[in-house]
């Protein structure tokens, strides 16, 4: 049990302005759009800009967070960045957000790994410091610029996207309070990249059921279990969504009303963005939840683990929407350009010989 409580102090998001249309690139691989389409859920996903990166987009999400939750960086005593694609091998990117938020070299940072869930095994590590005293005040990001092999299924839902969120222990500061977290992890191969691959590789299929659905429920029912709730007592779910289809499936095994988790479904339209995944979906669902309603959060990161959160909206919430100035994330969704094949393999740099 979570020794004291902790809870979200402030929030944001980033997603590119740019998109490509699942259409697009079928025509370009000779597919059936709309097989495609309805296969993975997909309409179209976000492009990174030729100079956006896992850095860039961790820093912008994390002044929004910073905008929203009112304080001064330099009360931030950890910054925790969870990506499988930072933009260097040796060099952490949570310096570089510590460094362009303006916190104080006071701080401990750190980049985390694990797939799809390293942004919220970040959230995780933030609550054990704040709960623990040692800290006033973490930063845990989720950020990835995903990569898909071309002509490959990834290529249709991995994106673009970051979210952060600032995670104290003084209640009168909550957005949402965190009141319990569980996790679910086994070494099961469904999804890797080697050291120096330009691409991942998956298990097709054995993504899926040993997987995916195998972690996401076993996490999501022994958080049940754990807190003694079950689907009912939430008015909201956010699970880790590699594309339109698997969560409301996920939903569907468990007995849960899909609409609690269409709210914060967001791959059909900005695609997979990775360990930004199921904390952008958090975000879109906080920025529309009541105080007092309740949410549940379940990750999934390849290789293969869930982190499950049962999270209350707190009153706090009213207030800073209020006065909160910055971009939401249905901004960013609604700010879009679409890009060709073309472009969007320049900007991916997909033409390995330029």
């Amino acid at each position: 049990m979570i020794s004291h409580p902790v809870g979200i102090v402030g929030y944001g998001a980033c997603v590119p302005k740019y998109r490509i249309k699942a259409d697009e690139i079928a025509r370009v691989w000779g597919e059936e759009p709309e097989r495609i389409k309805k296969g993975l859920g997909i309409l179209e996903k976000s492009v990174p800009d030729v100079d956006e990166d896992a850095a860039t987009l961790a820093v912008e999400a994390a002044r929004n967070a910073l905008a929203f939750a009112g304080i001064d960086p330099a009360s931030i005593g950890a910054v925790y960045v969870g990506s499988e694609s930072h933009p260097y091998a040796v060099k952490p990117t949570a310096t570089i957000v510590a460094e362009a938020i303006g916190a104080t070299p006071n701080l401990t940072a750190a980049d985390l790994e694990f797939a799809c869930k390293a942004g919220t095994a970040a959230i995780q590590i933030c609550m054990g410091m704040a709960a623990s005293g040692m800290i006033r005040y973490g930063l845990a990001i989720g950020s990835d610029t995903s990569q898909g092999r071309p002509g490959d299924a990834l290529e249709y839902t991995a994106s673009a996207g970051a979210a952060a969120f600032i995670i104290g222990r003084d209640k009168a500061e909550f957005v949402a309070e965190i009141e319990e977290t569980f996790s679910f992890t086994t070494d099961t191969p469904d999804f890797w990249r080697k050291q120096h691959a330009e691409f991942p590789s998956h298990g097709g299929r054995f993504t899926g059921t040993p997987a995916y659905f195998r972690h996401i429920m076993g996490a999501t029912q022994g958080l049940f279990e754990k807190t003694n709730t079950r689907a009912n007592d939430y008015d909201y779910f956010v699970f880790h969504q590699p594309n339109g289809k698997f969560p409301l499936e996920a939903a569907k095994k468990m007995g849960i009303d899909p609409e609690k988790v269409k709210p914060g479904l967001f791959t059909p339209v900005i695609g997979n963005t990775y360990s930004g995944a199921s904390p952008i979906g958090l975000c879109g669902v906080l920025d529309i939840a009541k105080p007092g309603q309740r949410i549940l959060v379940t990750s999934f990161g390849s290789g293969a683990g869930s982190d499950a959160f049962s999270i209350r909206v707190a009153e706090g919430i009213v207030e800073k929407r209020q006065a909160y100035r910055g971009w939401r994330l249905a901004d960013y969704i609604a700010n879009k350009e679409y890009v060709d094949y073309g472009v969007y393999a320049k900007h991916r740099r997909k033409l390995k010989s330029l």
